[in-house]
């Protein structure tokens, strides 16, 4: 299995030497899941970034599939005041919200287009360090493309044992080649992109012309131990769109 590294790490081409820290707490306001976020268009959503320790200046990264990250904001603690940068400069669906030991960011009125990864960091003494990112993913609510991703919700297996994970996609009336990620999420590592399939091949059936594709992917996993554990995510980006799967669970006996 040809394995693709998290975007995550991508930012250090772009942004510098980058750590973790554990002076950095994140949580989110709408979803119980940890690092993923669903929610509708016209919705409000708050990212809630909270900070301790001698943290100075704080940021607010986006990032979408396939693109570097772009600089939301920038806040200073000792002046209180934030300004934003870029397509978010002078957008009133962007907002802070700051006070002691947080920075948060407000987005009103859900567009399809803030679906991304969103990225809180703060830098001191020349270290720009990052918090748990979060996936944002904007479900239309009267879409012409009508697209759906569906995954299976849980898995049990034997230690030892082996699974094959599967994601249906119909693509509805959008008939552009699309790419598949596959996200894992763990209580015990930060979620990560692990494989990527390429575009649309085999995998996808059309019986007829009147007729969307439906496409199945796959994801083989062998000897399968308590690290596999997880919920594993199926995205799909095709027409300008980032869809979701629900997540299947994977656990493993014995755990």
């Amino acid at each position: 299995m040809a394995s693709a590294q998290f975007v995550f790490y991508l930012t250090c081409l772009f942004l510098g030497e980058m750590a973790h820290t554990n002076d950095l707490k994140f949580s989110l306001s709408l979803h119980q899941e940890r690092h993923f976020v669903s929610a509708n268009t016209g919705d409000d959503v708050t990212l809630r970034c909270f900070y301790e320790g001698e943290a100075a200046r704080l940021y607010w990264y986006k990032q979408t599939l396939g693109q570097k990250p772009r600089l939301i904001s920038t806040y200073y603690r000792y002046e209180g005041n934030g300004i934003f940068y870029n397509e978010f400069k002078s957008n009133p669906r962007f907002t802070l919200v700051t006070g002691i030991s947080k920075n948060h960011l407000k987005i009103t009125d859900l567009r399809v287009s803030d679906s991304a990864t969103y990225y809180c960091a703060t830098s001191f003494t020349f270290i720009l360090e990052f918090t748990k990112e979060t996936y944002l993913n904007v479900k239309g609510s009267s879409l012409d493309i009508q697209t759906f991703v569906l995954q299976s919700l849980s898995e049990t297996i034997q230690p030892g044992g082996s699974v094959t994970l599967n994601c249906t996609v119909r693509t509805g009336t959008c008939d552009e080649d699309h790419k598949v990620y596959w996200f894992k999420d763990s209580e015990d590592s930060h979620p990560g992109l692990i494989y990527t399939h390429g575009g649309r091949n085999d995998e996808c059936k059309k019986k007829s012309e009147a007729q969307a594709h439906t496409c199945v992917y796959s994801l083989p996993m062998k000897n399968l131990n308590v690290s596999h554990v997880g919920s594993y995510y199926c995205a799909v980006a095709l027409c300008g769109r980032l869809l979701f799967g629900n997540g299947t669970k994977l656990n493993v006996e014995g755990k």
